[in-house]
């Protein structure tokens, strides 16, 4: 049986392990990307592990989320990492020139190559033929530095598609589809791979849209073949002597299939306040919406812009709503003004926001109070718009345009005809705001501004861990809910001290006193635990607070791997019942962790005891930490356990 294109990139990058689904497997990086709001913290850990230039072919640092300035703190970021890429052989993308996944896609990305990003929707290159992986910030050091990306190897789902998407149904109704039948949780230790003669039909920013949101399946990663349609894109870009062509074997081995018919996708929308609760927009109903935002990295290309001008022009947006347009890159807005799409944009009421995150991270254009907001975003997590009890919905750009001119959620098909809009044959390529490195790197002088803190230290973990339940939650618990962003928290990723006083502010506002009254404790978890966003900073800060473990029924990929990456063991519950065992306030105890996790690297078994000394009795956990991970562990983290190993 022949290969299928995730195992083919894989093998040709693989540097240890054996490629056999669930066994741990290392593979060299090709690319790297940080964008700001991570790579403060993930340039200081590359710097503190101490190579003098990165190792990569290619390594690029972003500035795209923290751009709002209301104070002295981003910009000083924005320097520190100017300074830092120059510094050490980065190019860098500077404030203004977009998002950190849409530039990549236009000027960066190759078929066939691996890319390890510091955000979770660093998949969006998998449009290209990349594997292209989110991971957290200290995991991205470690690549710049040369080192290899550790995870588990995939299982791969075949998403096989036929026919071609009906007028007003585009590439958010297919991922949108896939969510509704894989849910959340689905693709966790999986790669989406999408195959079939529906494939020909998805342009590269179509294909991305689906890559980009197969981050809210839980996924590895999503990729799609490298072809004509991907050669017709990078040679719009300018890039053509970068393509290759790419795809699996016809007889491919795969662990799932999933077959969508395109022409029978109707417009979707998942409903608050998950990207999974997805139904058709006719069967939702016309609720009142008094916001629409159009952009972030799934949907603000070129293609998805001039669409939704096309819908609007000669047109104004409803009394009631409130209209955001945030162009995903310099490029899409320069292209946007140059032919009178920007025009027509700003003719019908849009309010057009610089190319940038943005309100998708709660930074600024906070729906109202109570409000319904449809958002052509990824996520639409309680609280993640900044405003508490908003209602957001997610959509397609088509969905979100139509709803601006009416004022409530509506089909795009009640318009009438659908515009066309084509690809351009060549795209307007300026790549001057984006810095190639120092000439002389020795040269350069790092700026650091007040706000940037040293790295926090953890040792080595001890004999024994011993310490409260200082919080038990429920399944599917976010990033977001760990760290909230926002304009009043994003600022201070560099700062963990400042930083950690948000830490579950949202879930239980007494989390942060409580944990430094008991001198730090374990958290208790449900399912999923740690989904979303890949930011290190919802381990990072509790670790700083003393978080000593995690037990949790499941956990997702990325926040596990961050866990594990500042010394907190992800321990998992045997059963639903030994989760019922434990409770907010229970003291527990775990005599002899060092030794037992010692013991399992001698192949003694993986059973972890862990004593309630406040009710009595034992509660069953299991780890499925690899050997490598039981070492970090051991080590107190990834930072220490690299230095060891450079001694």
């Amino acid at each position: 049986m022949g290969n299928n294109l995730t195992y083919k990139i894989l093998c040709g990058h693989l540097v240890s392990g054996h490629p056999v689904a669930g066994e741990e497997i290392g593979i060299r990086i090709d690319q790297t990307l940080t964008q700001d709001a991570t790579g403060t913290m993930a340039y200081l850990q590359f710097e503190a592990i101490g190579v003098p230039r990165v190792r990569t072919k290619l390594s690029v640092s972003y500035v795209d989320h923290n751009t709002l300035q209301t104070g002295f703190e981003n910009a000083d970021d924005h320097r520190f990492l100017q300074s830092m890429a120059a510094k050490y052989g980065v190019y860098f993308s500077r404030p203004g020139n977009g998002i950190c996944h849409q530039v990549h896609l236009e000027r960066f990305g190759v078929p066939g190559q691996t890319l390890l990003g510091s955000d979770s929707h660093t998949p969006t290159a998998g449009a290209l033929g990349m594997i292209a992986i989110g991971a957290g910030g200290l995991d991205v050091a470690v690549a710049m530095a040369g080192g290899p990306f550790y995870l588990q190897a995939p299982q791969v789902v075949k998403v096989y598609l036929t026919g071609e998407l009906p007028p007003w149904v585009s590439a958010k109704d297919v991922i949108l589809e896939v969510l509704r039948r894989l849910t959340v949780k689905g693709g966790v230790g999986k790669v989406i791979e999408y195959t079939g003669p529906g494939v020909a039909g998805l342009s590269i920013p179509q294909r991305a849209t689906i890559t980009n949101m197969g981050a809210e399946l839980g996924a590895t990663t999503s990729i799609f073949p490298s072809d004509r349609v991907t050669q017709a894109f990078l040679a719009a870009q300018g890039r053509e002597e970068v393509w290759q062509e790419l795809g699996p074997d016809p007889d491919a081995a795969c662990d799932e299939v999933l077959e969508i018919d395109l022409g029978k996708l109707v417009p979707l929308a998942a409903r608050p306040h998950s990207p999974d609760n997805v139904a058709p927009v006719e069967e939702i109903g016309p609720v009142p919406v008094q916001q629409v935002v159009i952009g972030s990295c799934t949907n603000s290309s070129y293609a998805d812009l001039m669409r939704v001008a096309a819908i609007l022009k000669g047109r104004v947006v409803h009394p009631d709503v409130s209209l955001v347009i945030a162009p995903g890159s310099r490029q899409v807005l320069h292209m946007l003004a140059q032919n009178g799409a920007l025009a027509d944009l700003i003719a019908a009421g849009a309010r057009v926001v610089e190319s940038a995150c943005g309100p998708c991270i709660g930074m600024g254009q906070a729906p109202p109070s109570a409000g319904v907001s449809v958002r052509t975003f990824n996520r639409n997590f309680k609280g993640r718009s900044s405003t508490p009890d908003a209602q957001v919905y997610l959509t397609s750009p088509e969905v979100a345009a139509a709803t601006a001119l009416k004022g409530a959620l509506t089909d795009p098909r009640d318009l009438g005809a659908c515009p066309q809009v084509t690809m351009p044959v060549k795209f307007a390529v300026d790549d001057r705001m984006i810095l190639p490195p120092a000439a002389e790197l020795e040269r350069v002088e790092i700026v650091r501004g007040p706000n940037i803190k040293p790295l926090p230290a953890k040792e080595p973990l001890p004999a024994d861990l011993k310490g409260r339940v200082l919080l038990k939650v429920g399944d599917n618990i976010t990033t977001d809910d760990i760290l909230p962003g926002g304009s009043q928290v994003l600022p201070l990723r560099s700062n963990i001290p400042a930083i950690s006083r948000y830490t579950f502010t949202g879930i239980d506002p007494e989390f942060v006193g409580r944990a430094a009254a008991e001198g730090g404790g374990f958290i208790v978890g449900g399912q999923n635990y740690g989904q979303g966003s890949s930011r290190e900073h919802a381990a990072l800060a509790p670790m700083y607070l003393g978080i000593k473990a995690v037990l949790a029924l499941s956990f997702a990929r990325i926040h596990k791997a961050n866990l594990i990456n500042f010394g907190i063991l992800p321990l998992i519950f045997a059963a639903a019942e030994d989760y019922e065992l434990v409770q907010q306030g229970d003291e527990l105890s775990l005599l002899g962790i060092r030794q037992q996790l010692e013991n399992f690297l001698a192949s003694q078994g993986r059973w972890i005891a862990v004593d309630n000394l406040t009710r009595g009795g034992q509660i069953r956990v299991t780890h499925d930490l690899s050997s490598r991970q039981v070492k970090i562990i051991l080590a107190g983290g990834l930072l220490n356990f690299t230095r060891e190993q450079g001694k």
